[in-house]
């Protein structure tokens, strides 16, 4: 079914729609036979008969929902019962053709969206990206496998010698074959792009058993049950029969799960052993994931008994220092309280001190040159906090300083900022400057809050639009009685304090 072909005129004039990186994600494994037998999002009938019985429509076991919503306006130019409206060209984040789906099923989800069901149909060239030739299907993939026990590793984090001490063991004591199966559709639990994942796994592929790596579409969605068993369910289609946990409970799809014992240093003779088999005075406990950040961002090299030197290369060159790092600081506030002039005097400050390149997203700038055209609904107040976010967080990725300084009233549109310079590599530092409104409305240098005061200016922040205050600052000012040098001064000591910006003598 994925591979049969639909007429051209009703793919030239089938509408399209970009899903949620989840649902690409989950389309992409549609698509490869990962998520065997379905061949397409489920609809009402399988969902229904998921929720009673845990199986599908048909009695086949699957462990849970693969769906996919469309907004309202998409939903309104389908109709299941008529082959000329019922296909929905499926693109990817660049708006390239991905799939195409034969929509079976529509209903509502919420508020203007909407469920679809049907199956899938693979458009173009199969993807783009880094390390495409490893994005293997599972066919192809059993195809390679020795005869017997296969052991799977999904690797979501790179492998330290603790872990390849627990892989080797295990694949040693089962006599099995070595897949590795490293998620890249977003960044991991540590934070790395994908691609620099999977140069990590194979800066540490000298320490493993001979393996075979494949890298695969899933993506985490909150929901640790559900990860868990749609990873099952990818790994059994890979042809896995064992599966080590890293962490993650995985059960489900017939998978023999094992569960290491903890392993620590053995000073003695340099090797890992179970850590009740090494007197206490001999024995070094793993390194957590902090203690790894921590060294990492302080410039630090990971100690040789605990990360092969390739691997600390690999994770020193995408994770560098701090003060060497992309970042992005960004102030919200109240209009009149003193955010903008605070981001333009810091701005200042670092220039002259010459320790990184500066770009400075005014808002007052930003509306003028990059979101010219929009209102200040709410919805487009959060596009316009998304595009600032959007900006500042390729800044970072060139390992830049992005100073943004909007209003922002909204958390959902700050998170979102956060979150796209965090997956670019970058360091996001909010700074809330928590000026009270009667002081923000006394100066009122643009005369807004009179304007709006007298009813001749709607959607005033603080007035007849509401101010969400964050929860998540790193940094919290309240200029009333603070002059602009001294909030300059504490906004750099936060920054030197916590290692983004090197710190000067005399």
């Amino acid at each position: 079914m994925n591979g049969s072909v639909l007429p051209e005129d009703v793919l030239r004039d089938a509408p399209s729609f970009t899903p949620r990186p989840y649902e690409l994600a989950d389309l992409e494994l549609l698509l490869s036979g990962a998520y065997a037998p379905l061949s397409g999002f489920l609809g009402r009938s399988d969902l229904d008969a998921l929720r009673r019985t845990g199986r599908l429509a048909d009695g086949t076991p699957w462990p849970v929902p693969v769906t996919c919503e469309i907004p309202g306006e998409v939903a309104s130019a389908l109709d299941p019962a008529d082959p000329g409206r019922r296909t929905l060209v499926l693109t990817d984040m660049e708006g390239a053709p991905v799939a195409a789906i034969e929509v079976t099923d529509v209903w509502p989800t919420g508020e203007n969206r909407f469920g679809i069901g049907g199956p899938v149909r693979r458009m173009g060239d199969g993807g783009h990206g880094p390390f495409q030739r490893l994005r293997r299907t599972p066919e192809e993939v059993r195809a390679l496998m020795p005869p017997g026990r296969v052991l799977g590793v999904i690797a979501d984090r790179p492998l330290h010698r603790p872990q390849l001490a627990q892989i080797a063991h295990a694949a040693r004591t089962l006599a099995a074959h070595l897949l590795i199966l490293i998620p890249v559709s977003g960044p991991g639990p540590d934070g790395l792009p994908p691609e620099a994942l999977v140069r990590s796994i194979f800066a540490a592929r000298d320490r493993m058993p001979p393996a075979t790596v494949v890298a695969v579409p899933v993506l985490t969605r909150g929901d640790e049950m559900r990860d868990a068993l749609l990873r099952a369910r990818v790994a059994a289609a890979y042809g896995v029969s064992h599966v080590l946990s890293t962490g993650d409970t995985l059960s489900g799809a017939g998978l023999r799960v094992l569960v290491p014992r903890e392993l620590a240093y053995d000073n003695r003779d340099g090797q890992w052993r179970w850590r009740d088999d090494i007197p206490p005075r001999n024995r070094r406990l793993a390194m957590t994931p902090a203690e790894i950040d921590d060294l990492l961002d302080r410039g630090f090299p990971l100690p040789e008994w605990h990360t092969p030197p390739a691997v600390a290369r690999e994770l020193s060159r995408v994770r560098p220092p701090r003060r060497h790092r992309g970042l992005v600081v960004f102030f919200t506030g109240l209009s009149g309280s003193g955010k903008s002039t605070i981001a333009r005097n810091l701005a200042d400050a670092m220039r002259e001190n010459g320790d990184r390149t500066i770009t400075l997203l005014d808002g007052d700038v930003v509306r003028r040159e990059l979101t010219a055209g929009l209102g200040f609904s709410k919805a487009d107040r959060d596009r316009n906090v998304r595009r600032i976010g959007w900006v500042a967080a390729e800044v970072g990725r060139h390992r830049g300083m992005a100073v943004a300084c909007p209003i922002a009233p909204y958390e959902a549109a700050r998170a979102a900022a956060r979150r796209m310079a965090v997956e670019a590599g970058a360091g996001f530092v909010l700074v809330h400057v928590a000026t009270p409104l009667e002081v923000c409305e006394s100066r009122d240098r643009k005369g807004l809050y009179a304007r709006a005061r007298a009813g001749q200016l709607r959607g005033m922040t603080g007035i007849d639009d509401p101010y969400e205050e964050p929860v998540d600052a790193e940094l919290t000012i309240d200029t009333t009685t603070m002059t602009v040098p001294e909030a300059v001064e504490m906004v750099l000591g936060h920054l030197v304090e916590n290692g983004w910006v090197e710190p000067k003598l005399g």
